[in-house]
């Protein structure tokens, strides 16, 4: 019975070691699966950085045709002013 007793705890031990190193592959998988994630994330997250980076690229653009015109309209306008100005000044005297 001795013998049974020395063998059972060998067992048991034997079970927990492998109980232990069964819990260990889980976690490396469960790991390894959340590095996969992140690194598809971290993509993802390029890829939206060079589709706003385009889009500020564009959008900076714009603003400067816009810039542009609004000068453009501005001198116009003063012109025109002037222009109003001095017929209205002739046709006052």
């Amino acid at each position: 019975m001795a013998g049974e007793t020395v063998l059972d705890d060998a067992l048991a031990r034997l079970e927990a070691a492998i109980g232990r190193v069964e819990g260990a592959v889980d976690q490396r998988l469960e790991h390894a699966g959340k590095i996969a994630d992140l690194e598809s994330e971290l993509q993802q997250l390029g890829t939206d950085r060079s589709r706003l980076a385009q889009a500020l690229d564009a959008a900076e653009a714009r603003s400067g045709r816009i810039e542009e015109a609004n000068q453009d309209v501005s001198r116009r306008l003063v012109s025109a002013m002037e222009t109003i100005r001095g017929v209205l000044e002739r046709n006052s005297h």
